[in-house]
């Protein structure tokens, strides 16, 4: 991730998340990524083809120079690399795992601005992943944007990442003994010989033997 609000985003909800797949909808608390907010959506799988905007930031709508709610989200791009996009992110849906998407926004005039977009799953209703977490940031933004509307993209990579194991989850880590133990209670280490026929046993008292010696 190239972006510090990609990075920061990320970070907080797979804390949130744990030790989960994803965290619940209502689990996201504003205010701790109240800096964050201005990029942050949250989009809704209405169905196959459509990931509706429900929420989007003010940077963001001020940045395109367009209100996104109730927008689809795969409308960014067209062709092949929406089909693109629409199978990374089923595939963030199904597995719980985050895309990072490298996109290229052009103006009416053939200006560009390089975005990137990271997308977590977020479950909502009954236990399913229909909810998604996200921000689009703007790498390096040029003085012209906010200033003409960005009209179309051009998807330049798609990422899919496994979220990293919470540390709370790390398995611990175990030093061996300094001297290995003795293979038998202190009070039988001197052993006998008995021999049977051809046979030789190793015998060591204890037991029964030892508790009758203290009596």
């Amino acid at each position: 991730m190239r972006h510090s609000t990609s990075r920061n985003l990320y970070r907080y909800w797979n804390e949130v998340r744990g030790d989960r797949i994803a965290p619940r909808r209502f689990e996201i608390e504003p205010s701790r990524i109240s800096h964050l907010l201005p990029e942050t959506f949250i989009l809704e799988a209405v169905d196959e083809g459509n990931l509706r905007y429900r929420l989007a930031g003010t940077r963001l709508t001020e940045q395109f120079g367009k209100e996104f709610r109730g927008a689809n989200f795969f409308h960014h791009w067209i062709g092949l690399e929406r089909g693109t996009v629409m199978s990374k992110l089923s595939e963030v849906m199904r597995s719980g795992s985050v895309a990072v998407i490298a996109t290229e926004a052009l103006c009416s005039r053939g200006r560009k601005a390089s975005f990137e977009f990271v997308v977590m799953p977020l479950v909502h209703t009954q236990g399913s992943i229909d909810r998604l977490l996200g921000a689009g940031s703007c790498i390096n933004p040029p003085a012209w944007l906010g200033q003409e509307p960005l009209v179309r993209q051009r998807l330049i990579d798609v990422r899919i990442i496994s979220p990293e194991q919470p540390v709370s989850l790390k398995l611990p880590e175990f030093s061996p003994p300094a001297e290995d133990p003795p293979p038998f209670f202190s009070h039988v280490r001197n052993a006998r010989i008995v021999r049977q026929d051809r046979r030789q046993f190793r015998v060591y008292d204890g037991g029964l033997l030892t508790r009758g010696t203290e009596t």
